[in-house]
């Protein structure tokens, strides 16, 4: 099979070069803290709870899109689908911490779980107190949901995290918030390609043509079911059937909805697939308060999309609502 074909320089330096390019792209929102380490010009101050969130690249913009005032104070950055080392996370949240202590967010993948978990015991050494959050709305990836993937659901748990720590609460809330957030968050999507990684160019996985996988993850890993590809009506009636199963909301609540690319698919698949996701809400009597479209939690060039539901209560909407000014995503 020919390698795919990229707008890059060096594979092996790819992660390092788009730094170079996102800090030169967004100066009045990132500095860079230390290698690997992103952080916000003016989120960070004394007596703020620091929000450090990250993960591998490939994703974009989750993570580092996210940092600014508001939402995230600093990300860690890793190579292509792989987790950051711990320096850093450290580094990220030694460059936010406020005084009141460091909150780490990131999807629950084990290299994510055991470097952060370093990067706290470290930060405990320096007298710092470090928590930990990690995100689990991926529906598909277990029937146990402590043990779920995070995918794009990050971007509705991160936004009412980064308000709670904005408005200064402390620690304890902050952590409440985020757990609350995560609690009420579901996602499911469909593949209906593969991608590649810069370094080998060549497809990390086989989808034939005219085939679609539903519940495939953001790197690959296995769906529940591979078949042909359907309509997107059809498409987006599976992934609201289960999403609304797992969510059991009664009708009269609101809700905030992410329709996700995850890479290659364009705008206008996206919202065919929004304007069935909006139908089924409203018959299921849930008002649509936040409709977020495009690509926010990527996969390479992968083709697909995901659907997020986070079934809102007044406390998430407030932190929903909060304003926040980052390089990639504004509210407000």
């Amino acid at each position: 099979m020919a390698p795919t074909q990229k707008l890059i320089n060096d594979g092996n330096h790819a992660v390092d070069e788009m730094l170079v390019g996102v800090l030169a792209a967004h100066p009045n929102h990132l500095t860079l803290a230390a290698p690997r380490a992103i952080l916000a010009r003016h989120g960070p101050r004394v007596g703020k709870v620091a929000l450090v969130i990250g993960g591998g690249s490939g994703h974009e913009p989750t993570f580092l899109g996210f940092v600014g005032k508001g939402l995230a104070d600093a990300a860690a950055v890793g190579n292509v689908f792989a987790s950051p080392p711990p320096q850093p996370a450290v580094d990220a949240a030694l460059a936010s911490h406020g005084g009141t202590g460091v909150l780490f967010m990131y999807g629950n993948y084990a290299g994510d779980v055991m470097n952060f978990d370093m990067a706290s015991e470290l930060l405990e050494m320096e007298g710092i107190e470090a928590r930990t959050v990690q995100t689990t709305d991926d529906i598909a990836s277990s029937p146990d949901p402590n043990k779920r993937r995070g995918v794009a659901g990050n971007v509705f748990i991160f936004k009412c995290t980064g308000a709670a720590a904005d408005l200064m609460l402390p620690l304890d809330e902050v952590e409440r918030i985020a757990r609350h957030a995560n609690a009420r968050t579901y996602t499911m999507g469909v593949a209906l390609s593969a991608c590649s990684l810069p370094q080998t160019r060549r497809l990390n996985f086989d989808l034939p043509g005219g085939e679609m996988e539903i519940g495939m993850g953001i790197h690959g890993e296995p769906g529940i079911r591979r078949g042909p590809l359907k309509p997107a009506n059809a498409v987006a009636d599976e992934i609201i059937d289960a999403i609304l199963t797992e969510m059991a909301a009664p009708g009269g609540g609101k809700v905030a909805v992410l329709v996700n690319s995850l890479g290659s698919t364009p705008l206008m698949e996206l919202y065919i697939l929004y304007a069935r996701v909006a139908e089924r809400l409203a018959s299921a009597g849930l008002t649509v308060h936040t409709a977020l479209v495009g690509p926010y939690c990527t996969s390479m060039e992968m083709a697909g999309a995901s659907i997020t539901i986070m079934h809102l209560d007044d406390e998430l909407t407030q932190m929903l609502d909060h304003p926040c000014d980052c390089a990639m995503f504004r509210v407000g």
